[in-house]
């Protein structure tokens, strides 16, 4: 399935799922729909393209609704989610929906904290966190997790928010304040959670954060998306404006560091922690022979 035909009808979808458009904002801010509809798609076809094999496990983390994984699912890949809060409880009627359209049965899932001590010691071929690292706290704890649990040579996907984004981080601080931790308790697992309140960060930021635990970014795999404001959209129109964005940020540095909303990259082991996994994988081998 092309994203595309996923994004028709995911919009048929939200016609009759209300209880949906207060995070998918396509039916409520008719103004903005092209605008929207960019940065939605444009975030898939990053994860879709770097996706590829066909027969690897993938792990969603902080997957919300399940929309990518459905997505994925659908193309044949093997993905399990983990999410908290309200979003859990949304997933079975998505999966009723979509298994109208193939088989959404590589899609898993379960409400977790990716910080308990129960999780399964399964190494993934890809680790997606899409619009997820900046609520993970304590953060080394969690990218240690994250590490552990990639494959050798798997892939990290992540989609962000730019940290150096001058609009946005003016709007949060508004919000929020030097307030970037924050805890709740939840109510299911019976716990207090640690959450990163929109906890932003520049791309230098998270290659150093990501340094620490044995990981590096790609800088070749970073794509900067959205900086034209929503009424840019609907005067160029949908595909005219991603162009001119994309053309945009690899041409001007001082727009895509300050004035782009958000960063998508892809990170991996570096070459020698990834040697030292493997010797660690290879000495477990010999010990259970």
């Amino acid at each position: 399935m092309t994203i595309d035909q996923f994004f028709e009808l995911f919009l048929k979808e939200l016609e009759s799922q209300s209880s949906l458009w207060s995070y998918y904002k396509y039916h409520t801010d008719v103004k903005s729909f092209e605008f929207r509809k960019a940065y939605f798609c444009q975030r898939l076809n990053y994860i879709a393209d770097k996706i590829k094999k066909q027969d690897s496990l993938t792990w969603d983390i902080g997957c919300g609704y399940g929309t990518t994984a459905i997505y994925l699912a659908l193309n044949g890949f093997k993905v399990h989610g983990t999410t908290l809060e309200f979003y859990f409880k949304e997933i079975p009627e998505r999966i009723k929906y979509w298994s109208q359209f193939g088989d959404v049965s590589g899609f898993t899932f379960d409400y977790e904290d990716i910080f308990d001590p129960g999780l399964k010691p399964v190494k993934y071929d890809y680790i997606i966190v899409q619009d997820t690292l900046h609520h993970l706290e304590p953060l080394q704890e969690a990218l240690k997790i994250i590490s552990d649990h990639l494959a050798v040579k798997g892939e990290i996907v992540a989609i962000e928010e730019n940290g150096n984004n001058i609009i946005q981080s003016l709007k949060l601080y508004k919000q929020r304040g030097n307030k970037r931790i924050i805890e709740f308790y939840d109510e299911r697992l019976k716990k207090t959670i640690l959450l990163g309140n929109e906890n932003i960060r520049s791309i230098q930021t998270w290659q150093s954060e990501m340094n620490k635990q044995g990981l590096s970014i790609d800088i070749s795999s970073v794509q900067y998306v959205r900086a034209y404001p929503p009424f840019l959209f609907n005067k160029y129109g949908y595909e005219k404006s991603i162009e001119k964005e994309q053309q945009l940020w690899k041409k001007n540095k001082w727009m895509r560091e300050y004035f782009f909303f958000g960063i998508n990259f892809i990170a991996k082991h570096t070459e020698s922690s990834s040697k030292s996994v493997t010797h660690s994988q290879t000495s477990n081998h010999s010990m259970n022979h």
